[in-house]
């Protein structure tokens, strides 16, 4: 891994805070989204250029290896932690990737306060882990349409039928 793509991963948050800092100093537009990201697809692509256009920085939550086996079952993640952190840090428009382990971001939203949450339109926003915090905050909670047909789970279950 070569050092632009690791100093864009943080594995908890007073890891990233000085930087965060830097950043809201700077009068930057803070974005996060998140997710599992387990096999990266054109989905992920889309939502992660579409949730960066929201403004000038962006902070993608990833689900640690603990926090997927909850969401989704003892056989995933496919890919491990540091090796999707990895993935998400080389994509030009992610400025950080932040690893958490707990089953939904709501802690790491309330500490980094970003000006615009980003979840799939499949999301209500009141169902949006943290969307009282960014709105509390004045800040704006954005949903995304998801690219229709594509999803890691039907990835996977297309593998297992070969």
């Amino acid at each position: 891994m070569n050092f632009k793509t690791k100093s864009k991963i943080f594995t908890n948050f007073e890891s990233l805070q000085p930087l965060l800092t830097i950043w809201k100093g700077s009068n930057n537009t803070i974005v996060f989204t998140n997710g599992c990201f387990d096999i990266i697809h054109n989905g992920h692509v889309d939502s992660l250029q579409k949730s960066a256009a929201f403004g000038t920085r962006l902070i993608v939550g990833l689900n640690s290896d603990e926090s997927v086996r909850i969401l989704k079952g003892e056989n995933r993640p496919i890919m491990d932690e540091q090796a999707r952190a990895e993935v998400l840090a080389a994509f030009e428009c992610v400025d950080a990737v932040l690893i958490f382990n707990e089953e939904t971001p709501a802690e790491v939203i309330a500490k980094i306060i970003p000006d615009v949450l980003v979840k799939g339109a499949q999301y209500e926003i009141h169902e949006i882990a943290g969307h009282d915090t960014v709105l509390n905050n004045g800040g704006k909670v954005e949903t995304l349409d998801l690219v229709e047909g594509i999803s890691t789970s039907e990835i996977i279950q297309r593998i297992k039928k070969l």
